[in-house]
């Protein structure tokens, strides 16, 4: 019975959490941009270069453009803006919780118009003798003690180029960037992707990552060493479906 309970359990619990499965097999995906909701392609596609307009009649100065001069700034789907990432927080929370709690109640009939004396007759044969100065009594205690803690501190300081994927209705600029290194048999790879302002960006045709809106930041590798490091499938799915 045991044994077929435990078989029913292991069959029922992948078929709940399919998305939980596939996240402790490949390890946590990035939530994808949104601006609040439209979703961001996440391949980048090549597009055809667009001719710069031209500058009308015994005129120096192009239309569209930001100043007396070109402006070197990203503005247009496929655009390229530097990303300055330089990351450095830390977080610290101590919680402590203790509650207790004491309650107790009395209920006794000393007087009932005469009929105190006859109570004990409303009792099964049997019963003890009833008292109505203490018909019914109750007590209660209960206590609970918390205590918890949360340490953590993250560094990175990176530099990515990205790409202008779409510009939105308002001007916002959707900006999407990859960058893979190799050494040996190991892949570092850095993404980059979120929305921002153009007049956010510096002359530099640089951006920092605190001024990137819905900012999707990640670095990690694939390769031998990342496979040596990280928790294997099946020990993973054990560790988080197990209910002992």
């Amino acid at each position: 019975m045991r044994l077929t309970a435990l078989a029913l359990t292991a069959a029922l619990l992948p078929l709940a959490a399919c998305s939980t499965v596939v996240e402790a097999a490949r390890g946590p995906e990035l939530a994808p941009v949104g601006y609040p909701a439209a979703l961001v392609p996440q391949q980048q596609v090549v597009l055809p270069a667009v001719p710069a307009p031209a500058a009308s009649a015994n005129s120096l100065w192009r239309s569209g453009a930001r100043a007396f001069f070109i402006d070197q700034r990203a503005a247009k789907v496929g655009d390229i803006v530097t990303v300055n990432i330089d990351i450095d927080d830390s977080a610290k929370t101590i919680n402590s919780t203790t509650s207790s709690r004491t309650s107790g109640a009395t209920l006794a009939t000393p007087h009932l118009g005469g009929l105190e004396s006859k109570l004990g007759l409303l009792l099964p044969p049997g019963t003890p003798p009833t008292d109505p100065t203490a018909l019914i009594e109750t007590a209660s205690k209960a206590a609970n003690t918390g205590n918890g803690a949360v340490n953590r501190a993250e560094k990175i300081s990176l530099t990515i180029a990205a790409v202008v994927s779409a510009v939105l209705p308002n001007g916002n600029l959707v900006i999407q960037g990859t960058q893979e290194v190799r050494t040996n048999f190991e892949v570092r790879q850095l993404t980059v992707a979120g929305i921002v302002r153009p007049e956010d960006i510096s002359s530099a045709n640089t951006i920092r990552h605190t001024q990137i809106a819905e900012a999707r930041i990640s670095y990690g590798g694939r390769g031998d060493i990342s496979r040596v490091q990280k928790t294997p499938s099946g020990q993973s799915l054990v560790e988080r479906f197990s209910p002992f």
